[in-house]
């Protein structure tokens, strides 16, 4: 595993007039040049990401921008008014851009938006002297990342990066997130420099596969500590021990864990916590459950027993159906029990 947190010098630079009157661009090894990035996903994630990129890369380089949301890459250029390009589609950010990343929903949003980048070959290879880098940020499938790794890596356009993230939107806002990445050891560096830009924390696991592998394990783990914290904290209060009294004492025992301390689904217990602000904010039920269906599903194409996570899932499934439920925190599954508030 290895581990990176620096800011690093940018990418190899761009001529501005050339990146403002030219479809396709030939990168120059001057230093004095101006560099191109792309960044497509202007969600609750990729927002403010992009927001932190742009706000660490030097003053001469461009971020080209795209999103479905118009009215999310209006907003993000009149925030900038200087060093921002608003594409016209995804297929003008790959031609435009050394390096592109990527922050979408859902597994099909990936496979078609890197289809429409890739496709057709021609002329594409022709915009970078460097070889191009395709950062995916987004927590899908491992199936579906390998057949994009593939479909780039055989198109000869560059190479891809699975690189999921956590620390949610206060993380993305901050400049905060840890990223895992799955990529051949030749990139790695190259991937960390531009991943430093908006985390403070690159961690490679291993080949294509490993960061997403990484990220399911991680969340099918989370998942299943929130219900159990959800539960325990009912079940002690429910017996009439005080909230924070039990929090605190599972949080010096072995029941500590980061729904428990940080998170806890109690209101009241953690100052600020989304518990505390009517479930609002945090990490999103729907997500919660996203990424727990993602990692089952992983699961069952490789063989892997697993026996707490259906149980799980169907909680979720009630819990995320829930009117008085849908739309919070994942850690509303404290309400959904039942629990005293």
């Amino acid at each position: 595993m290895r581990a990176a947190s620096a800011i690093v010098s940018p990418l190899r630079r761009l001529a501005p007039t050339a990146v403002r009157h030219t479809q396709r661009r030939c990168f120059s090894n001057s230093q004095n040049m101006q560099a191109v990035w792309g960044f497509i996903g202007l969600g609750r994630m990729g927002y403010p990401m992009a927001k932190n990129l742009r706000a660490k890369l030097p003053a001469t380089d461009t971020l080209i921008v795209q999103d479905v949301n118009l009215d999310a890459t209006k907003q993000f250029l009149g925030e900038h008014s200087e060093g921002v390009i608003v594409a016209e589609n995804v297929r003008e950010v790959a031609e435009k851009s050394e390096c592109v990343i990527t922050v979408l929903p859902e597994p099909h949003h990936v496979a078609g938006v890197y289809k429409s980048m890739l496709q057709p070959p021609s002329l594409l290879k022709d915009g970078t002297a460097k070889e191009r880098l395709f950062i995916d940020c987004s927590t899908i499938d491992p199936t579906t990342s390998r057949e994009v790794a593939n479909a780039a890596t055989l198109s000869g356009q560059g190479k891809f990066i699975d690189s999921p993230m956590s620390g949610g939107v206060v993380g993305a806002q901050a400049g905060t997130l840890t990223f895992m990445i799955g990529a051949s050891a030749d990139v790695v560096d190259r991937a960390t420099e531009v991943l430093s830009l908006m985390g403070r924390r690159v961690l490679h696991l291993g080949e294509q596969g490993a960061g997403l592998h990484g990220k399911l394990a991680n969340n099918y783990l989370l998942a299943l500590n929130n219900i159990a914290t959800a539960e325990a904290m009912n079940m002690g209060i429910q017996w009439g021990l005080d909230p924070k009294a039990l929090a605190g004492m599972i949080n010096i025992s072995t029941g500590k864990c980061w729904p428990s301390e940080v998170n806890n689904p109690v209101p009241g217990v953690i100052e600020g916590s989304p518990a505390s602000r009517g479930y609002e904010g945090g990490f999103g039920v729907a997500l919660a459950n996203k990424d727990l269906k993602l990692a089952l599903k992983a699961a069952k194409e490789a063989n892997i027993k697993v026996v707490l996570g259906d149980a799980a899932k169907q909680l979720y499934d009630e819990t995320e159906a829930d009117s008085n439920c849908k739309g919070k925190d994942f850690s509303v599954v404290y309400r959904f029990l039942g629990g005293k508030e």
